[in-house]
């Protein structure tokens, strides 16, 4: 990957995080922020930070869009006018079906590729960037009908520097998955924590919290400006993931008010399953082979459906003419 030229334009904690990584994996990458102040720390790592944007991103082979979900589309606009075709553009942000309209509606749909670690920390800036941040993580590519290189090409580049468990899905998909894994929890922890704000037993409530509140409330900590950006980019299915957890907890009163042990105990038994299964899951291994540039419409079938199934890939491998996958699938749990 030493021949890859990459930037990364947005060096927070997630861009930083990511630049670190490629400069560590020896990859030639340039970085940029609107801000001075993030440029000139990212040069203090030793990595280029040229004042315009189209300085960082001309001739490269990849370019990483890390910065605020609002700011995405009208980026992606400057940025593929700065570079060539042969640039694959991807970003980092927590919402996917948005951007990918963005993208599909300005032509760029053939070498854009919504993207989204699943990783992150309740810090920002770059001075809480880490290049093992993104090491190991979950990484969600959604590739569409007409990117397909581009998708190989990327998913390749993660596997090999980041060892990413890419997981392949549709913009759409994404979205409502990430909002009961990632985005309904910055609401649920906002809200016992700004419970605790109101009391006014704050200073006790404080006094007694444990790991459990600790916990439940880590995602809280984060920059609230960030965390109202990512609701508000996936507003239809986070509203629709805080109805399906209004009904449980609507369960849960019931039990309570009538003093019935067993539904109870019914529904704690639930999350205990859920909970369980997140440390529990195992796959199976298998390779699946496609031509390059025959059918796309197979491959992109098969890629949506292994990463809707819940499973990932850790294999990218181009040879002339075709392309082959290393999947993993959820093993399910013997009948009886």
């Amino acid at each position: 990957m030493a021949a890859v030229r990459a930037a990364v334009v947005g060096t927070g904690l997630i861009g930083g995080s990511l630049l670190l990584r490629l400069r560590d994996a020896g990859l030639d990458v340039a970085g940029w922020d609107p801000d001075p102040d993030v440029r000139a720390h990212t040069r203090r790592w030793g990595v280029p930070a040229p004042d315009p944007v189209e300085a960082a991103v001309a001739g490269r082979d990849v370019v990483f869009l890390c910065g605020p979900l609002p700011t995405l589309p009208g980026m992606l606009t400057r940025v593929a006018a700065a570079t060539g075709e042969h640039c694959v553009l991807t970003d980092v942000g927590s919402t996917k079906a948005e951007v990918a309209a963005a993208a599909t509606g300005q032509g760029l749909g053939h070498r854009f590729v919504p993207g989204h670690p699943m990783a992150g920390a309740d810090r920002a800036g770059p001075a809480a960037a880490d290049a093992g941040l993104l090491l190991d993580a979950a990484w969600v590519l959604c590739p569409g009908p007409n990117g397909m290189a581009a998708f190989r090409r990327l998913a390749a580049l993660l596997i090999e520097v980041f060892r990413a468990r890419v997981v392949p899905m549709s913009a759409p998909e994404h979205d409502r998955a990430a909002a009961l894994s990632s985005h309904l929890p910055h609401l649920l922890a906002g809200a016992l924590a700004g419970a605790v704000q109101r009391s006014a037993l704050r200073d006790a409530v404080l006094a007694l919290a444990a790991g459990s509140f600790a916990d439940g409330t880590r995602v809280a900590g984060g920059p609230p400006p960030r965390t109202a950006n990512m609701l508000l980019g996936n507003r239809g299915p986070v509203l629709a993931g805080l109805e399906s957890v209004r009904a449980v907890l609507d369960e849960f009163a019931a039990a309570l008010r009538d003093g019935d042990p067993a539904a109870l105990t019914a529904r704690l038994d639930e999350g205990r399953a859920a909970r369980a299964a997140l440390a529990e899951r195992t796959f199976d291994r298998h390779e699946r082979e496609f031509l390059a540039g025959v059918d796309h419409a197979g491959e992109l079938a098969y890629l949506r459906e292994l990463g809707a199934a819940g499973g990932h890939l850790t294999g990218c491998r181009l040879t002339a003419g075709a392309v082959t996958y290393t999947g993993h699938l959820p093993r399910r749990p013997a009948a009886g």
